[in-house]
């Protein structure tokens, strides 16, 4: 029995985990009729990406002591759920590319995007079917509640294109409800896996959520000022889209009047060239001090995920772990 407790205790690196995800996303792949329905989701889903979510459900169940296998279809769920979500704001925002490559609705159209992602909504349901009756209500209760969270923050997101008054707490909720809340799931749901108990389930959500926040910033951060041969996005994307990023609304409230109401003006237009617009804003972010206010924002929210793990009852070393993977995240480039 002790040697078996020491195998499930053992974990393993985040390049095992992603690797060990893609080998049984590959073998999960839908090989099914009407191809028109399943090859713009085989698409999506081997666009790669950084498997952020998926990884975190993995890890989170061995860290409660439990098989990583045996999250792998909740895994799956996360990630189908995910890359659904992105399939249907790529429509929303028109976006021409995702990770590099033609998002769906431009390689295919439109009404193809709207229905192969109406189709993984339902498949990410269907994975949670490989598990047992307790643990399935579990997983769909939080999978539920998450999925509609994400919904609303989408919601928030388009109301705020054209609104003049959005404010930081409004924002932080948003990119809460829209990125957030689904990376603590996805950590929840390993927990959930492993029948871990309540209060560590809570924690682990927790920790995940408020990284969640960190990584959303970090994404928004990189929008304006990312490397476009690393970011794989258009990199000036929410500038073009008049997004109210966390990097807008701190240039604002750093501004001087006329600072402020040149770079209001600015997001109520669509320039023929918009990388004049561009990098007109990135000035504007870097003068004022919002660039740097955001890297301290991101900075904020990490160490504050990581303060839960005092909370958390498991091992320092699996609490490195989950540091490491951090610090990880504050510091990448795509």
């Amino acid at each position: 029995m002790l040697m078996v407790f020491n195998y499930f205790c053992a974990m393993h690196s985040i390049k095992f985990y992603q690797e060990a995800f893609v080998k049984y996303l590959k073998e999960s792949a839908t090989d099914k009729e009407p191809s028109t329905l399943y090859d713009p989701i085989n698409y999506i889903l081997g666009l790669g990406g950084k498997r952020l979510r998926p990884v975190l459900t993995l890890m989170a169940t061995e860290i409660f002591h439990t098989d990583y296998k045996r999250g792998l279809n909740a895994a799956l769920s996360i990630e189908v759920f995910h890359n659904f979500s992105l399939v249907h704001d790529d429509i929303m925002d028109d976006a021409p590319l995702r990770r590099g490559k033609q998002t769906v609705h431009e390689k295919w159209d439109i009404n193809t995007g709207i229905l192969s992602g109406d189709a993984m909504l339902i498949m990410a349901y269907q994975l949670f079917e490989n598990y047992e009756a307790k643990v399935f209500q579990s997983l769909a209760k939080l999978f539920s509640k998450t999925a509609l969270e994400v919904c609303e923050g989408q919601q928030y997101d388009v109301d705020f294109e054209t609104r003049s008054d959005v404010t930081i707490p409004e924002y932080l909720k948003m990119i809460e409800y829209k990125t957030a809340v689904l990376v603590g799931a996805a950590m929840q749901m390993g927990a959930i896996v492993a029948e871990a108990s309540e209060s560590c389930q809570k924690n682990v959500y927790e920790f995940g959520r408020n990284l969640g926040i960190a990584f959303q910033l970090q994404d928004d951060y990189l929008d304006a000022f990312g490397d476009p041969a690393t970011f794989g996005k258009q990199v000036g994307g929410d500038i073009i889209e008049n997004k109210k990023t966390y990097l807008y609304l701190k240039a604002l409230e750093y501004s001087n009047e006329s600072d402020k109401r040149r770079l209001a003006e600015l997001f109520l237009t669509q320039p023929e060239d918009p990388g004049i617009k561009i990098e007109t804003v990135k000035k504007a972010f870097m003068v004022s001090g919002s660039a740097d206010a955001t890297k301290r924002a991101i900075e904020a929210y990490t160490n504050k995920a990581f303060s839960v793990l005092n909370d958390l009852n498991i091992t320092d070393e699996k609490k490195l772990i989950l540091k490491d993977f951090g610090e990880q995240l504050m510091n990448r480039e795509v």
